[in-house]
């Protein structure tokens, strides 16, 4: 593979960026289609049901169509994006971790070494951060320790996390894998649980955009695209 630029690293294989933008669009109509399931019923409850009258943790007003998918009320279609792109997600990471497994990504970039959780490191990355320098000079194109710890908590956290609670919710995966229920405390357990989940992905897409124009926008989506990074020159060795 010849490097275009003294200045450019290879950094995202055809599988990464594959799922990044499948994930992307997924996400994104997940996000949108679960509101609208939300606004048949605003209120989350924990243990085995959940209805008008009882105890909620919380209790929402209903969401504006500008930020739900149907923008217009209609649970019926909400629901089918919701299901459709669930599969999406749910197939489309387990491609992506068996590729990685494969090609060596998680082992290579996403595994944390015990240095990387030392109290020093972490504050010297924070300080990084601070400073809007994002990738170490001496390999750019390793990811840093605050990458790593919250994208391993969003691949084998979150993500798996909201598809079991979401199939828990299904009656006809309750008839077929009766454990889940019994996993998640009830199904009023498991919809608060999917919910929490979810705000967590959602948190972590919305600090990954942020740090995403911070860090340059042209060239963090380019190297999405092609695969190529050009290292800032502030940031060379």
């Amino acid at each position: 593979m010849t490097q275009p630029s003294p200045r450019a690293v290879y950094r995202h294989r055809p599988l990464t960026r594959l799922w990044h933008w499948v994930n992307a669009v997924a996400i994104f109509i997940l996000i949108g289609s679960g509101l609208m399931i939300l606004n048949a019923h605003p209120q989350l409850y924990w243990g085995e049901y959940g209805a008008n009258f009882d105890r909620a943790w919380i209790r929402f007003e209903r969401f504006p169509g500008w930020i739900t998918i149907p923008s217009t009320y209609n649970l019926a279609l909400a629901r089918r994006w919701h299901l459709f792109f669930a599969l999406v997600l749910g197939f489309g990471l387990l491609v992506f971790l068996l590729g990685s497994l494969v090609n060596r990504h998680i082992a290579r970039d996403l595994a944390i070494r015990r240095g990387e959780l030392s109290r020093r490191h972490l504050w010297a990355d924070f300080r990084v951060h601070l400073a809007f320098r994002f990738h170490a000079p001496e390999s750019p194109r390793d990811y840093n320790s605050f990458q790593k710890l919250s994208y391993v908590a969003i691949l084998f956290g979150a993500l798996p996390l909201v598809i079991l609670t979401g199939l828990t919710l299904s009656p006809g995966m309750n008839a077929a894998w009766p454990w889940l229920l019994d996993l998640f405390g009830g199904r009023a357990s498991a919809r608060s649980i999917h919910f929490l989940a979810a705000t967590a992905i959602t948190l972590f897409t919305v600090v990954h955009l942020v740090l995403v124009i911070l860090a340059g926008p042209i060239n963090e989506v380019r190297s999405m695209i092609t695969g190529w990074w050009r290292v800032p020159e502030d940031e060379q060795p």
